[in-house]
């Protein structure tokens, strides 16, 4: 394993994720891992937690947060009970607070879904230690770009930075899709990144929202395109592109960083 790891943004997609053999995302998560390597830990930083001010897990051991509905019952039988890394923890907040982040821990806080499920693909041993951050959405995408550029040391120490998210989210358009509707607009944004990310611009990535062809259509909340910040601003700006597929309005686009 190399000495500085890189760091990574997945589109985790449906919880059903883990079930669904055929689609090319569980594939590709199913070799992920492996063409990573093994982390000593893993910080994870999912769209599906968002908090007043930055919180990470402190947990010895993962409890796993079934935080969805009306799914197949084999899905809520699934449990990723990972190890917790409360020294992991402790350092994450102390990196975050030397840079003026407010930051604090929660010894309760379980796995959710946009942390379990790309792990328990990539990782389905669960014996890797883990430690989730919580996203501030209201506060914007260049403060989640300083999230990660303060955890870069974090790299250095066999820790791999995971921002779980969506490259396009709009759950609307996918669960009630209308006749004849039209997705392109969803390749022309994840177009659109993928340049964005290739030049090394930064700040139009901070700024996509005014810059992106269709960004609200795309992301019509920004939490499942925060964490794509966080991984940029941890791994450095020079992107390479893992993966790419689409289900319906979800674009499922994978990238590694590394500076």
């Amino acid at each position: 394993m190399p000495t500085r790891l890189p760091s990574l943004f997945v589109s985790h997609g449906a919880p059903t994720l883990p079930l669904e053999i055929s689609n090319p995302t569980h594939a590709f998560l199913r070799g992920l891992g492996p063409d990573i390597g093994r982390p000593q830990a893993i910080l994870m930083v999912s769209a599906h937690w968002d908090t007043p001010l930055a919180t990470v897990t402190t947990a010895t051991r993962h409890a796993t947060l079934h935080d969805f509905y009306g799914f197949p019952p084999e899905l809520y039988a699934m449990h990723y009970a990972a190890p917790g890394a409360p020294e992991l923890a402790r350092d994450v907040i102390s990196l975050l607070q030397a840079d003026g982040i407010a930051a604090q821990g929660d010894a309760a806080r379980a796995l959710d879904h946009g942390a379990w499920v790309p792990l328990m693909l990539m990782y389905p041993q669960a014996d890797i230690p883990v430690v989730q951050l919580s996203l501030q959405t209201i506060a914007g995408t260049g403060y989640h770009l300083r999230i990660g550029e303060a955890l870069r040391p974090l790299r250095d120490h066999g820790v791999l930075v995971i921002g779980s998210g969506g490259a396009t989210h709009n759950l609307r358009e996918f669960f009630r899709p209308t006749a004849g509707v039209d997705f392109s607009y969803a390749t022309q944004f994840t177009d659109w990144l993928a340049k964005t990310l290739q030049d090394r611009d930064l700040d139009s990535l901070v700024h996509y929202r005014n810059l992106a062809p269709s960004a609200a259509r795309a992301h019509p909340s920004e939490e499942h395109f925060l964490p794509l910040l966080t991984a940029v601003g941890a791994g450095g700006p020079a992107a390479t592109r893992l993966h790419q597929s689409m289900i319906g309005s979800l674009a499922m686009d994978a990238y590694r960083f590394a500076d």
